[in-house]
């Protein structure tokens, strides 16, 4: 297929602009200036179209301006756009109503609003502190949980996000992640890969350096996102869960980017069958408008009046478009994100039959990565072939991410098409085609 001519010239424009104002740390990809969306589809500012299996990072669940968000969000602007957290509106407590159905555990639940994911993991932070009256945390190495200066102390996808911030809160130790396709400890004889590391942080973390007594939360990902799109093994989570039981430390989820659906069901944490103490939402909620919640059973969020607040958590327009989002993903989206997610997938291990650097496909639902390898039997990562064909899909028309070293994540909205997922795999195909040519893999 021909390539378009990208950037654009309006596009050249709109960059050379935003180069003389908005701070260089973004994180910057290819050069997509948006102008509109509707569904999986966008377009750009020289009218040329994409196929978006990016979602602006898992957040566009219902597509891109569903018309059904769309109107609630303007007729909630019709009554009133803001109120503070000092006072109350039914949009605030309904969602809050809404999102205690839906939590992965037993028992009445209680909810923080926040505008971000980071924000709900600073909350999550000071409210395990707060209830435990403990200090410290275990997080996982190749982690991502936002990039303020408690979320980034549990981060560790990338070095880069904490160089020339140090130094950052203390009392966090990070432990490795049960990586299926890349095990950073030796499996122990008659355990699995989950349990090794849980017998690891026993045995070396609570047993050499912080006793458990001290330790008030373990924070992860049930999925890493940045860290490469990593499902954990099945027997992993049974056995974190019973050593937070036994030491009295509470099990924090970061489903930031795995909830709301994109794993086919609401929460990642549900496909291994355990229950969280706090879990913590953003991006996918609201269909793209800034929101986010910390949401715990409710007998851990026993901190007082004034302990923690903000000004914009629970702002009236975002609360219309996550109950929207939540509707809609409820009547239609999950189904077709179990159905049309696993024909995704298909598709894809179809392509890793014939690519020779797809070392990897795995994911549920419409959270897949794909891993790029040198050599299959090495799985020396492919970094830069990856980059290359994240940049030739581009040009042909298709939007994705790069994760981990060398993994394509495909995260498009829950209300994709398997048409659309066809018309993707064409483009996904030439690209990896042209990329492996051009590393001399074929």
């Amino acid at each position: 297929m021909q390539p378009l001519n990208l950037p654009g010239e309006l596009a050249r424009a709109y960059i050379e602009r935003d180069g003389q104002v908005i701070s260089p740390s973004y994180p910057r990809g290819y050069p997509f200036v948006m102008d509109h969306g509707l569904g999986t589809e966008v377009w750009d500012v020289d009218g040329n179209r994409f196929l978006d299996f990016e979602a602006g990072i898992a957040v566009a669940a219902t597509g891109h301006s569903n018309p059904r968000v769309v109107k609630a969000i303007q007729e909630q602007a019709e009554k009133f756009i803001h109120i503070s957290s000092d006072f109350y509106h039914d949009k605030w407590i309904t969602l809050g109503e809404k999102l205690d159905s839906l939590m992965p555990w037993e028992g009445p639940s209680c909810c923080f609003m926040t505008n971000s994911g980071t924000e709900s993991v600073e909350a999550a932070i000071k409210l395990a502190r707060y209830h435990t009256g403990s200090s410290q945390f275990i997080g996982f190495l190749g982690a991502f949980h936002g990039r303020t200066l408690g979320a980034v102390t549990f981060t560790a996808s990338k070095a880069n996000y904490k160089g020339g911030f140090f130094p950052l809160m203390n009392g966090v130790v990070h432990v490795p992640f049960p990586n299926p396709y890349r095990p950073l400890l030796q499996r122990r004889p008659g355990m699995g890969h989950g349990e090794t590391v849980v017998h690891y942080i026993e045995e070396e973390i609570l047993g050499r350096l912080v006793p458990g007594d001290d330790v008030a939360g373990i924070l992860l990902e049930p999925v890493q996102g940045e860290g490469g799109y990593i499902f954990p093994p099945d027997d992993f989570f049974p056995a974190l869960r019973d050593l937070c039981d036994r030491y009295d430390i509470l099990l924090i989820v970061d489903e930031v980017q795995s909830g709301m659906g994109r794993t086919g069901k609401w929460w990642a944490i549900e496909h291994y069958g355990v229950e969280p103490d706090i879990l913590l939402t953003a991006k996918g909620i609201a269909s793209g408008m800034p929101l986010g919640a910390m949401v715990a059973k409710k007998h851990i969020m026993n901190w007082p009046k004034g302990s923690h607040g903000n000004t914009y958590g629970g702002n009236p327009i975002s609360c219309a478009a996550a109950l929207m989002t939540i509707q809609l993903i409820e009547e239609e989206y999950l189904e077709n994100t179990r159905v049309v997610g696993a024909y995704c997938k298909d598709a894809l291990e179809e392509l890793q039959a014939k690519h020779p650097s797809i070392g990897d496909v795995r994911g549920k639902g419409f959270m897949l990565g794909v891993e790029f390898v040198l050599n299959k039997d090495t799985k020396q990562p492919a970094d830069a072939l990856r980059d290359d064909i994240v940049n030739l899909a581009f040009e042909r028309g298709m939007m994705t991410l790069g994760c981990g070293k060398s993994v394509i994540r495909i995260t498009p909205p829950l209300s994709t098409s398997k048409s659309e997922v066809d018309e993707a795999m064409l483009i996904l195909d030439e690209a990896i085609g042209l990329a492996e040519k051009k590393h001399q893999l074929i």
